[in-house]
């Protein structure tokens, strides 16, 4: 039984809490949190951009600790799952490492490569596992295009276009600080940031036009290039000044002998406009694969809690989940922002 101590009872603390609920072979052990209210299992007052708002939980059984110090020094917490503040997650993640326990930190990684390599470095030196809740690969969508490209079945990738465009989230009031949350790079377009390195490897350069917001990019196209010359792959990401859809994020994949595509985007009052996953063939043929019914989000969820407990459990860390494609994901990030204040291409 994997027993996991969950640090920061947030928005992101409660998919994970939901997720915990429904993971064979996992068991929630411990919560960290500054809030009494939450300590006593009143999580009501918790909302996000998808899934259930909070509830009042049930934590008998249940470790409750109000500072990190308290809850890494429990010997029936083998995993800390940080859901903190992402300026927060390094040296988090590198006490728990130290005191011996695996680490699950939600993605952003940390606010920069040189925390991303902080964190990697304790890990290998603790001969523990570092793991980053990178989701994206596991919604049905994003996980039925990178199965078919690894399968080959369409031939080689070619490239791709990644969109994922917000509204103003005005309830973050740090959502632009690079020193807290990062903006909309480093929180946002990290996701497409990871999945494009794991689709196509690290690109070599990048270009990027784009708008600033003080020190962060605040909107930004850019179009990468690799060692293989042939690989055409753009992506667009950030804020742009409307609040009648909150979200939007989609694909364009293609294949020598395909093209794969969806979008989807969240309208104001919570309807959905969603062009389902589609793929075209060299032939003329049209079709929608056939993907999971349910919540796609909450699945996926499940599904990344499943992944760490393989990857724990197995001894081999996950693909998925590396602390080192991960950071590869933030430095993807910060070298866009290079582009835009430069106006130039920037050597990755």
């Amino acid at each position: 039984m994997l027993r996991v101590g969950l640090v920061g009872v947030g928005f992101m603390g409660w998919i994970h809490y939901l997720a915990y609920q429904k993971a064979k072979g996992v068991r929630l052990a411990a919560v960290c949190t500054r809030d009494p209210k939450k300590l006593a299992g009143d999580w009501r007052g918790i909302q996000g951009n998808f899934g259930p708002p909070g509830e009042q939980v049930d934590l008998s059984g249940v470790a409750k600790f109000s500072d990190l110090a308290g809850l890494l020094a429990d010997p029936n917490v083998d995993l800390v799952d940080l859901c903190l503040p992402p300026h927060l997650h390094c040296e988090a993640a590198i006490s728990a490492l130290r005191a011996g326990k695996h680490v699950f930190v939600e993605k952003p990684m940390a606010l920069t490569a040189v925390d991303c390599d902080k964190m990697v470095k304790a890990a290998e030196k603790a001969g523990k596992q570092l793991l980053v809740g990178h989701v994206l690969p596991l919604l049905p969508e994003y996980a039925f295009a990178r199965k078919l490209a690894v399968s080959g079945k369409y031939g080689a990738l070619l490239g791709g276009h990644f969109k994922r465009v917000i509204s103003d989230p005005l309830w973050i009031k740090d959502f632009y600080d690079p020193a807290t949350v990062g903006g909309p790079l480093v929180d946002l377009h990290v996701h497409d940031a990871h999945f494009i390195r794991l689709l196509f490897g690290m690109p070599t350069a990048v270009t990027s036009q784009g708008r600033m917001r003080g020190d962060v990019v605040e909107y930004c196209t850019s179009q990468f290039r690799f060692a293989d010359q042939s690989l055409v792959v753009s992506s667009t990401s950030g804020v742009l000044n409307q609040q009648g859809r909150p979200f939007t994020h989609g694909f364009e994949l293609h294949f020598e002998k395909a093209t794969l595509y969806f979008d989807l985007a969240v309208l104001a009052g919570g309807k959905l406009q969603v062009t389902p996953l589609t793929l075209l063939d060299a032939k003329g043929k049209v079709e929608h694969p056939k993907l999971p019914d349910g919540d796609p989000m909450l699945q996926a969820f499940e599904l990344e809690i499943k992944e760490v407990a393989q990857s724990l459990k197995s001894g081999k860390t996950s693909k998925l989940l590396a602390g080192d494609l991960a950071r590869d994901a933030i430095v993807l990030c910060h070298k866009q922002t290079q582009a835009v204040t430069s106006g130039k291409m920037v050597k990755i």
